[in-house]
């Protein structure tokens, strides 16, 4: 049996960490997304002063999943969208005026689970955490996934029935980008 299967993980909410434990997190975070760097056109993943600055940074909560003291995941969350450099607050608050009045539109950063531990319940863990806050404030909360991970592997549709086992939610996509590129292999010839 593996350890993951016996033991629930423990979920904490951390404002700010210290520079070490930081440094732990963007080792685990580097392992967990850096193959995304050559499966996704828009970068995947933050470079380690912008990682090292959301993990500073009080605005933006770390939910920690652990099981017997070692870290096993990490989720971030925000209401303060200027956190987020690559989403438009002001898109949120024409979609969302109710919701941006009341302070709570909230972005799902990012959520990584040790690759040992993935076929366990930390990843459930710690969205259910971050459901409960959701579900409290009447929220919206939005997220992004690179399609590698959402087409490929089946994310969005995973994340959304998981959501809608945990609370009454609509899931809509509300944007994407698709990126192209033209090979030029020479002039046009003559016919």
């Amino acid at each position: 049996m593996h350890a993951e299967t016996t033991h629930s993980p423990t979920i904490t909410i951390e404002e700010s960490v210290d520079e070490e434990t930081a440094h732990d997190y963007f080792e685990l975070y580097r392992a967990t997304f850096g193959e995304l760097a050559t499966r996704a056109v828009a970068r995947q993943v933050l470079h380690e002063s912008e990682f090292m600055e959301e993990m500073r940074d009080p605005r933006v909560h770390k939910y920690v999943a652990r099981i017997d003291d070692q870290i096993v995941g990490i989720s971030t969350l925000t209401s303060d969208l200027e956190t987020v450099p690559w989403i438009s607050p002001d898109y949120f608050a024409h979609h969302y005026p109710e919701h941006t009045a009341r302070r709570a539109v909230f972005y799902l950063g990012f959520t990584l689970v040790r690759a040992e531990h993935r076929r366990s319940r930390v990843f459930q863990a710690m969205i259910e955490r971050v459901v409960e806050l959701l579900v409290a404030k009447r929220a919206v909360c939005a997220w992004d996934i690179c399609a590698f991970n959402d087409e490929s592997l089946g994310f969005g549709a995973a994340i959304e029935h998981f959501l809608h086992s945990q609370a009454e939610v609509t899931v809509e996509k509300i944007d994407r980008q698709t990126y192209y590129a033209g090979t030029f292999a020479g002039p046009v010839r003559s016919r």
